[in-house]
Protein backbone atom coordinates (compact mmCIF):
# COMPACT_ATOMS: atom_id res chain seq x y z
CA UNK A 1 0.00 0.00 0.00
CA UNK A 2 0.85 3.70 -1.10
CA UNK A 3 2.21 6.11 1.70
CA UNK A 4 0.35 9.44 0.98
CA UNK A 5 0.60 12.35 2.63
CA UNK A 6 -1.94 15.56 1.86
CA UNK A 7 0.34 19.05 1.90
CA UNK A 8 -0.82 22.51 2.63
CA UNK A 9 -4.16 21.25 3.64
CA UNK A 10 -6.60 23.11 6.15
CA UNK A 11 -8.86 21.23 8.92
CA UNK A 12 -12.35 22.23 10.02
CA UNK A 13 -10.67 24.95 12.74
CA UNK A 14 -9.28 26.72 9.92
CA UNK A 15 -5.55 25.53 10.91
CA UNK A 16 -3.07 24.90 7.81
CA UNK A 17 -1.32 21.38 8.44
CA UNK A 18 0.03 18.88 6.27
CA UNK A 19 -1.32 14.90 6.85
CA UNK A 20 0.58 11.97 6.46
CA UNK A 21 -0.77 8.33 6.66
CA UNK A 22 0.90 5.11 5.94
CA UNK A 23 -0.56 0.88 5.89
CA UNK A 24 -3.62 3.19 5.72
CA UNK A 25 -3.09 4.79 9.06
CA UNK A 26 -2.94 8.45 9.93
CA UNK A 27 0.73 8.82 11.23
CA UNK A 28 1.30 12.32 11.00
CA UNK A 29 -0.58 15.94 11.18
CA UNK A 30 1.50 19.12 11.94
CA UNK A 31 2.93 22.02 10.03
CA UNK A 32 6.18 20.07 9.66
CA UNK A 33 5.92 16.60 8.84
CA UNK A 34 8.56 13.74 7.18
CA UNK A 35 9.03 13.98 3.42
CA UNK A 36 9.68 10.09 2.87
CA UNK A 37 6.21 9.16 0.83
CA UNK A 38 5.74 7.62 -1.99
CA UNK A 39 2.56 10.42 -3.47
CA UNK A 40 1.77 13.74 -2.32
CA UNK A 41 -1.39 14.71 -2.67
CA UNK A 42 -1.59 18.99 -2.83
CA UNK A 43 -4.20 20.27 -0.41
CA UNK A 44 -3.85 24.06 -1.30
CA UNK A 45 -7.14 25.79 -1.27
CA UNK A 46 -8.33 22.56 0.21
CA UNK A 47 -10.20 21.35 3.89
CA UNK A 48 -9.33 17.42 5.01
CA UNK A 49 -12.58 16.40 7.23
CA UNK A 50 -13.31 12.74 8.76
CA UNK A 51 -15.03 10.88 6.05
CA UNK A 52 -18.80 11.25 6.16
CA UNK A 53 -21.15 8.84 7.62
CA UNK A 54 -24.65 7.74 6.91
CA UNK A 55 -26.81 6.27 9.11
CA UNK A 56 -29.71 6.35 6.12
CA UNK A 57 -29.05 5.17 2.75
CA UNK A 58 -31.30 2.43 0.37
CA UNK A 59 -28.48 0.75 -1.83
CA UNK A 60 -31.55 -1.04 -3.18
CA UNK A 61 -29.72 -4.51 -3.69
CA UNK A 62 -30.53 -7.43 -3.44
CA UNK A 63 -34.02 -7.42 -5.64
CA UNK A 64 -33.98 -3.52 -6.74
CA UNK A 65 -30.85 -3.46 -8.88
CA UNK A 66 -32.38 -1.36 -11.64
CA UNK A 67 -32.66 1.62 -9.34
CA UNK A 68 -28.94 0.86 -7.19
CA UNK A 69 -26.74 -1.65 -6.36
CA UNK A 70 -24.38 -1.91 -3.43
CA UNK A 71 -21.31 -0.91 -5.91
CA UNK A 72 -23.07 1.94 -7.58
CA UNK A 73 -24.13 3.05 -4.39
CA UNK A 74 -20.85 2.77 -3.15
CA UNK A 75 -19.31 4.92 -5.90
CA UNK A 76 -22.33 7.37 -5.60
CA UNK A 77 -20.86 7.05 -1.83
CA UNK A 78 -17.44 8.14 -1.99
CA UNK A 79 -18.62 11.05 -4.38
CA UNK A 80 -20.44 12.48 -1.62
CA UNK A 81 -17.01 11.85 0.95
CA UNK A 82 -18.69 9.55 2.54
CA UNK A 83 -16.06 6.30 3.94
CA UNK A 84 -19.33 4.63 5.46
CA UNK A 85 -22.75 4.13 4.85
CA UNK A 86 -26.17 2.20 6.63
CA UNK A 87 -28.07 -0.28 3.97
CA UNK A 88 -31.56 -0.08 4.87
CA UNK A 89 -33.18 -3.10 4.93
CA UNK A 90 -36.32 -2.71 2.61
CA UNK A 91 -34.75 -4.66 -0.44
CA UNK A 92 -35.92 -8.10 -1.85
CA UNK A 93 -35.66 -9.81 -0.18
CA UNK A 94 -36.27 -7.84 3.29
CA UNK A 95 -32.93 -7.99 5.10
CA UNK A 96 -34.58 -9.84 8.00
CA UNK A 97 -32.05 -12.47 8.53
CA UNK A 98 -28.33 -13.26 8.76
CA UNK A 99 -28.09 -14.38 5.45
CA UNK A 100 -29.73 -11.56 3.81
CA UNK A 101 -27.68 -8.49 5.95
CA UNK A 102 -24.10 -10.65 5.70
CA UNK A 103 -24.88 -10.81 1.75
CA UNK A 104 -24.96 -6.93 1.71
CA UNK A 105 -21.91 -6.90 3.89
CA UNK A 106 -19.89 -9.01 1.96
CA UNK A 107 -21.36 -6.93 -1.46
CA UNK A 108 -20.26 -3.82 0.75
CA UNK A 109 -16.55 -5.81 0.96
CA UNK A 110 -15.87 -6.41 -2.53
CA UNK A 111 -16.48 -3.26 -3.20
CA UNK A 112 -13.74 -1.75 -1.39
CA UNK A 113 -14.62 1.80 -1.26
CA UNK A 114 -16.53 2.25 1.71
CA UNK A 115 -17.98 0.73 4.62
CA UNK A 116 -21.11 -0.40 4.36
CA UNK A 117 -23.23 -1.62 6.94
CA UNK A 118 -26.07 -3.02 6.77
CA UNK A 119 -29.25 -2.47 9.08
CA UNK A 120 -31.49 -5.58 9.96
CA UNK A 121 -35.27 -4.86 9.90
CA UNK A 122 -37.15 -5.17 13.19
CA UNK A 123 -40.36 -7.19 12.15
CA UNK A 124 -40.16 -9.76 9.44
CA UNK A 125 -41.13 -9.20 6.33
CA UNK A 126 -41.48 -5.03 7.27
CA UNK A 127 -44.97 -6.90 8.06
CA UNK A 128 -44.96 -5.26 11.61
CA UNK A 129 -46.37 -8.50 13.29
CA UNK A 130 -43.50 -10.59 14.11
CA UNK A 131 -39.96 -9.86 15.14
CA UNK A 132 -36.91 -9.79 12.45
CA UNK A 133 -33.71 -12.50 13.41
CA UNK A 134 -32.68 -9.63 15.69
CA UNK A 135 -29.82 -11.96 17.35
CA UNK A 136 -29.27 -13.87 14.38
CA UNK A 137 -28.41 -10.67 12.34
CA UNK A 138 -25.91 -8.96 15.54
CA UNK A 139 -24.19 -12.25 16.08
CA UNK A 140 -23.46 -12.63 11.96
CA UNK A 141 -20.49 -11.61 10.06
CA UNK A 142 -22.00 -8.60 9.36
CA UNK A 143 -22.42 -7.84 13.20
CA UNK A 144 -26.27 -5.70 13.05
CA UNK A 145 -26.25 -2.77 15.80
CA UNK A 146 -28.78 -0.85 14.11
CA UNK A 147 -32.32 -2.06 13.26
CA UNK A 148 -35.54 -0.43 11.37
CA UNK A 149 -38.80 -1.04 9.04
CA UNK A 150 -37.82 2.58 7.51
CA UNK A 151 -40.45 3.11 4.65
CA UNK A 152 -42.85 1.69 7.40
CA UNK A 153 -43.79 2.50 10.85
CA UNK A 154 -43.33 -0.10 13.84
CA UNK A 155 -46.78 1.03 14.51
CA UNK A 156 -47.90 -1.29 16.94
CA UNK A 157 -46.73 -0.24 20.63
CA UNK A 158 -46.31 -3.76 21.77
CA UNK A 159 -43.88 -4.87 19.17
CA UNK A 160 -41.64 -1.51 19.28
CA UNK A 161 -41.55 -2.14 22.91
CA UNK A 162 -40.04 -5.69 22.50
CA UNK A 163 -37.62 -4.52 19.99
CA UNK A 164 -36.33 -2.19 22.15
CA UNK A 165 -36.21 -4.48 24.98
CA UNK A 166 -34.48 -7.40 22.82
CA UNK A 167 -31.56 -4.98 21.63
CA UNK A 168 -30.33 -3.80 24.88
CA UNK A 169 -28.69 -6.85 25.44
CA UNK A 170 -25.76 -6.35 22.70
CA UNK A 171 -26.52 -2.47 22.84
CA UNK A 172 -28.40 -2.11 20.02
CA UNK A 173 -30.42 0.70 18.28
CA UNK A 174 -33.73 0.94 16.87
CA UNK A 175 -34.12 3.47 14.28
CA UNK A 176 -37.96 4.65 13.26
CA UNK A 177 -40.24 5.85 10.65
CA UNK A 178 -42.18 7.82 13.01
CA UNK A 179 -45.59 7.72 10.47
CA UNK A 180 -48.60 6.87 11.62
CA UNK A 181 -50.36 4.62 9.10
CA UNK A 182 -53.65 5.45 10.06
CA UNK A 183 -53.36 9.33 10.07
CA UNK A 184 -51.53 9.13 6.72
CA UNK A 185 -53.76 6.92 4.51
CA UNK A 186 -53.41 7.76 0.70
CA UNK A 187 -51.67 10.94 1.92
CA UNK A 188 -49.56 12.53 -0.76
CA UNK A 189 -47.56 15.63 0.72
CA UNK A 190 -47.04 18.15 3.79
CA UNK A 191 -50.96 18.63 5.28
CA UNK A 192 -51.98 22.65 5.14
CA UNK A 193 -53.22 25.42 2.62
CA UNK A 194 -51.15 23.94 -0.17
CA UNK A 195 -52.02 20.09 -0.37
CA UNK A 196 -56.10 21.89 0.31
CA UNK A 197 -55.46 24.09 -2.77
CA UNK A 198 -53.57 21.51 -5.45
CA UNK A 199 -56.73 19.21 -4.05
CA UNK A 200 -53.71 16.80 -3.05
CA UNK A 201 -54.17 14.63 0.06
CA UNK A 202 -52.47 16.08 3.38
CA UNK A 203 -50.12 14.35 5.20
CA UNK A 204 -50.61 16.24 9.01
CA UNK A 205 -47.52 17.09 11.19
CA UNK A 206 -49.17 15.14 14.11
CA UNK A 207 -48.91 11.80 12.12
CA UNK A 208 -44.25 11.92 12.84
CA UNK A 209 -45.01 13.79 16.63
CA UNK A 210 -47.19 11.18 17.82
CA UNK A 211 -45.15 8.36 17.39
CA UNK A 212 -42.02 10.26 18.34
CA UNK A 213 -43.81 10.93 21.06
CA UNK A 214 -45.31 7.42 22.08
CA UNK A 215 -41.37 5.97 21.23
CA UNK A 216 -39.64 8.64 23.60
CA UNK A 217 -42.06 7.24 26.41
CA UNK A 218 -41.61 3.70 25.44
CA UNK A 219 -37.48 3.79 24.94
CA UNK A 220 -37.58 5.92 28.76
CA UNK A 221 -39.60 2.68 29.89
CA UNK A 222 -37.18 -0.13 29.11
CA UNK A 223 -34.02 2.24 28.97
CA UNK A 224 -33.24 1.46 25.40
CA UNK A 225 -31.72 3.34 22.72
CA UNK A 226 -34.24 5.15 20.06
CA UNK A 227 -33.07 6.47 16.93
CA UNK A 228 -36.15 8.82 15.12
CA UNK A 229 -35.31 8.63 10.75
CA UNK A 230 -35.44 12.04 8.73
CA UNK A 231 -37.33 14.51 11.60
CA UNK A 232 -39.57 16.84 9.55
CA UNK A 233 -41.70 18.64 11.69
CA UNK A 234 -40.47 21.75 14.21
CA UNK A 235 -43.24 19.96 16.66
CA UNK A 236 -40.65 16.66 16.30
CA UNK A 237 -38.30 18.90 17.31
CA UNK A 238 -39.69 19.82 20.20
CA UNK A 239 -40.56 16.50 21.64
CA UNK A 240 -36.88 15.39 21.43
CA UNK A 241 -35.88 18.58 22.94
CA UNK A 242 -37.95 17.81 25.88
CA UNK A 243 -37.19 14.50 25.70
CA UNK A 244 -33.42 15.36 25.91
CA UNK A 245 -33.44 17.75 28.54
CA UNK A 246 -35.51 14.95 30.65
CA UNK A 247 -32.05 12.35 30.00
CA UNK A 248 -34.15 9.68 27.67
CA UNK A 249 -31.71 8.00 25.35
CA UNK A 250 -32.78 9.17 22.27
CA UNK A 251 -31.00 10.48 18.90
CA UNK A 252 -32.57 11.88 15.80
CA UNK A 253 -31.09 12.55 11.99
CA UNK A 254 -32.49 15.32 9.79
CA UNK A 255 -32.29 15.06 5.72
CA UNK A 256 -29.99 17.21 3.76
CA UNK A 257 -33.70 18.00 2.05
CA UNK A 258 -35.54 18.72 4.96
CA UNK A 259 -32.79 21.60 5.44
CA UNK A 260 -33.47 23.08 2.08
CA UNK A 261 -36.44 22.39 0.40
CA UNK A 262 -40.31 23.41 1.15
CA UNK A 263 -43.95 22.50 -0.17
CA UNK A 264 -43.93 25.19 -2.54
CA UNK A 265 -41.63 23.62 -4.60
CA UNK A 266 -44.90 21.07 -5.26
CA UNK A 267 -46.85 23.71 -6.94
CA UNK A 268 -45.91 21.99 -10.43
CA UNK A 269 -46.80 18.78 -9.50
CA UNK A 270 -43.14 17.86 -10.41
CA UNK A 271 -42.52 13.90 -8.66
CA UNK A 272 -39.27 14.67 -8.20
CA UNK A 273 -40.25 16.38 -4.69
CA UNK A 274 -42.02 13.62 -3.85
CA UNK A 275 -40.56 12.24 -0.32
CA UNK A 276 -41.67 10.53 2.58
CA UNK A 277 -41.74 12.08 5.10
CA UNK A 278 -42.90 14.94 3.07
CA UNK A 279 -41.37 18.52 2.30
CA UNK A 280 -42.72 20.49 4.97
CA UNK A 281 -43.50 24.43 5.98
CA UNK A 282 -40.61 27.21 5.93
CA UNK A 283 -41.41 27.19 9.37
CA UNK A 284 -40.49 23.42 9.95
CA UNK A 285 -37.55 24.19 7.87
CA UNK A 286 -35.89 27.05 9.98
CA UNK A 287 -37.15 24.80 13.28
CA UNK A 288 -35.19 21.82 11.76
CA UNK A 289 -31.35 24.20 10.99
CA UNK A 290 -32.13 25.55 14.72
CA UNK A 291 -32.26 22.02 15.72
CA UNK A 292 -29.73 21.01 14.06
CA UNK A 293 -27.27 24.12 15.13
CA UNK A 294 -28.30 23.52 19.12
CA UNK A 295 -27.59 19.98 19.04
CA UNK A 296 -31.56 18.78 19.41
CA UNK A 297 -31.19 17.10 15.93
CA UNK A 298 -27.83 15.26 16.48
CA UNK A 299 -26.74 13.98 12.88
CA UNK A 300 -27.44 14.62 9.19
CA UNK A 301 -28.24 11.23 7.27
CA UNK A 302 -29.02 11.39 3.04
CA UNK A 303 -32.16 9.06 3.39
CA UNK A 304 -30.33 8.17 -0.30
CA UNK A 305 -33.67 6.85 -1.80
CA UNK A 306 -33.23 5.91 -5.72
CA UNK A 307 -35.53 5.47 -8.35
CA UNK A 308 -35.54 4.12 -11.63
CA UNK A 309 -36.63 6.88 -14.34
CA UNK A 310 -40.40 5.42 -14.63
CA UNK A 311 -40.86 5.62 -10.71
CA UNK A 312 -40.11 9.58 -11.09
CA UNK A 313 -41.63 10.00 -14.39
CA UNK A 314 -45.61 10.03 -14.33
CA UNK A 315 -48.22 11.77 -12.59
CA UNK A 316 -47.59 12.83 -8.85
CA UNK A 317 -49.85 10.81 -7.58
CA UNK A 318 -48.68 7.74 -9.27
CA UNK A 319 -44.92 8.64 -8.51
CA UNK A 320 -42.61 7.03 -6.07
CA UNK A 321 -41.39 8.61 -2.84
CA UNK A 322 -37.47 9.38 -2.62
CA UNK A 323 -34.60 11.20 -3.39
CA UNK A 324 -30.78 10.94 -4.30
CA UNK A 325 -28.76 12.67 -2.06
CA UNK A 326 -25.31 11.07 -1.19
CA UNK A 327 -23.42 13.18 -4.02
CA UNK A 328 -25.25 16.70 -2.87
CA UNK A 329 -25.47 16.13 1.19
CA UNK A 330 -22.35 17.62 1.91
CA UNK A 331 -22.82 21.09 -0.34
CA UNK A 332 -26.24 21.09 0.99
CA UNK A 333 -25.86 21.15 4.85
CA UNK A 334 -22.59 24.06 3.80
CA UNK A 335 -24.67 25.83 2.29
CA UNK A 336 -27.86 25.73 4.11
CA UNK A 337 -26.20 25.91 7.59
CA UNK A 338 -22.42 26.88 7.58
CA UNK A 339 -22.45 29.55 4.76
CA UNK A 340 -25.85 30.79 6.35
CA UNK A 341 -23.73 31.16 9.65
CA UNK A 342 -25.95 28.93 11.23
CA UNK A 343 -23.36 26.78 12.45
CA UNK A 344 -18.94 26.28 12.17
CA UNK A 345 -17.33 24.03 9.99
CA UNK A 346 -16.38 22.01 13.57
CA UNK A 347 -20.07 21.62 13.72
CA UNK A 348 -20.84 20.34 10.38
CA UNK A 349 -17.71 17.54 11.56
CA UNK A 350 -19.89 16.70 14.31
CA UNK A 351 -23.24 16.21 12.65
CA UNK A 352 -22.03 14.60 9.06
CA UNK A 353 -18.68 11.97 10.80
CA UNK A 354 -18.29 11.93 14.19
CA UNK A 355 -21.41 12.23 15.83
CA UNK A 356 -22.97 9.36 13.43
CA UNK A 357 -20.23 7.18 14.04
CA UNK A 358 -20.60 7.59 17.26
CA UNK A 359 -23.98 6.34 17.43
CA UNK A 360 -24.12 3.44 15.34
CA UNK A 361 -20.78 2.37 17.06
CA UNK A 362 -18.44 2.51 13.79
CA UNK A 363 -14.75 1.81 15.13
CA UNK A 364 -12.52 3.94 13.12
CA UNK A 365 -14.63 5.94 11.36
CA UNK A 366 -15.82 10.25 12.17
CA UNK A 367 -11.95 10.61 13.39
CA UNK A 368 -9.22 12.61 11.66
CA UNK A 369 -6.16 11.70 14.46
CA UNK A 370 -2.99 10.18 14.22
CA UNK A 371 -3.65 6.73 15.02
CA UNK A 372 -6.80 6.32 13.26
CA UNK A 373 -7.76 4.63 10.06
CA UNK A 374 -7.31 7.35 6.86
CA UNK A 375 -11.00 7.76 6.30
CA UNK A 376 -10.05 11.72 5.19
CA UNK A 377 -12.62 13.69 2.61
CA UNK A 378 -11.09 16.78 0.93
CA UNK A 379 -13.80 19.63 0.02
CA UNK A 380 -13.13 22.65 -1.32
CA UNK A 381 -15.58 25.07 0.18
CA UNK A 382 -14.88 28.20 -1.87
CA UNK A 383 -16.39 26.11 -4.53
CA UNK A 384 -19.80 26.92 -5.95
CA UNK A 385 -21.35 24.65 -8.57
CA UNK A 386 -24.77 23.90 -10.55
CA UNK A 387 -25.76 20.38 -9.19
CA UNK A 388 -26.08 17.94 -12.54
CA UNK A 389 -27.97 14.58 -11.67
CA UNK A 390 -26.88 13.31 -14.89
CA UNK A 391 -23.72 13.17 -14.00
CA UNK A 392 -23.98 11.17 -10.57
CA UNK A 393 -22.27 8.14 -10.07
CA UNK A 394 -25.50 6.55 -8.87
CA UNK A 395 -27.89 4.60 -11.16
CA UNK A 396 -30.40 7.04 -10.30
CA UNK A 397 -30.95 10.53 -11.23
CA UNK A 398 -33.52 11.50 -9.10
CA UNK A 399 -32.25 14.81 -7.51
CA UNK A 400 -34.34 17.45 -6.02
CA UNK A 401 -31.51 19.54 -6.71
CA UNK A 402 -30.95 19.42 -9.92
CA UNK A 403 -30.11 22.66 -11.39
CA UNK A 404 -29.38 24.06 -8.06
CA UNK A 405 -26.19 25.93 -7.81
CA UNK A 406 -25.03 25.27 -3.95
CA UNK A 407 -21.32 25.85 -2.42
CA UNK A 408 -19.17 23.54 -1.17
CA UNK A 409 -17.88 20.23 -2.96
CA UNK A 410 -16.23 17.18 -2.55
CA UNK A 411 -12.91 16.74 -4.72
CA UNK A 412 -11.24 13.70 -2.66
CA UNK A 413 -12.14 10.87 -0.96
CA UNK A 414 -9.66 8.22 1.04
CA UNK A 415 -10.80 4.93 2.10
CA UNK A 416 -8.29 3.28 4.77
CA UNK A 417 -5.48 5.82 2.48
CA UNK A 418 -6.88 4.50 -0.97
CA UNK A 419 -7.50 7.84 -2.66
CA UNK A 420 -10.96 6.26 -4.45
CA UNK A 421 -11.68 9.61 -5.69
CA UNK A 422 -9.67 12.43 -6.66
CA UNK A 423 -10.61 15.64 -8.34
CA UNK A 424 -14.25 14.62 -8.47
CA UNK A 425 -13.18 11.48 -10.72
CA UNK A 426 -13.65 7.38 -9.14
CA UNK A 427 -9.71 6.35 -9.60
CA UNK A 428 -9.93 2.44 -10.08
CA UNK A 429 -8.54 2.12 -7.44
CA UNK A 430 -10.03 0.22 -4.23
CA UNK A 431 -9.23 -1.33 -0.47
CA UNK A 432 -8.53 -4.78 -0.61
Amino acid sequence: MKSIVISDVKLSDGSSVSIGMRDGVITEIGAQISSDYDETILGTGLTALPGFVDLHTHLREPGKEDAETVLTGSQSAVAGGFTAVSAMANTNPVADTAGVVEQVFRLGKEAGLCEVFPIGAVSKGLMGEQLAELGAMATSAAAVRIFSDDGKCISDPLLMRRALEYVKSFNGLIAQHAQDPRLTVNAQMNEGEISSTLGLAGWPAVAEESIIARDILLADHVQSRLHICHVSTAGSVEIIRWAKSRGISVTAEVTPHHLLLTEDLITGYDPIYKVNPPLRSQRDVEALRTGLADGTIDIVATDHAPHPREDKDCEWAAAAFGMTGLETAFSVVFTAMVKSGLMSMERLVEVMSTAPARIAGYIGQGSLAIGSPAHITLVDLASDYPVNARSHLSKSSNSPFNGLVLSGRVRDTLFHGVAVLRNGTLTGERFA
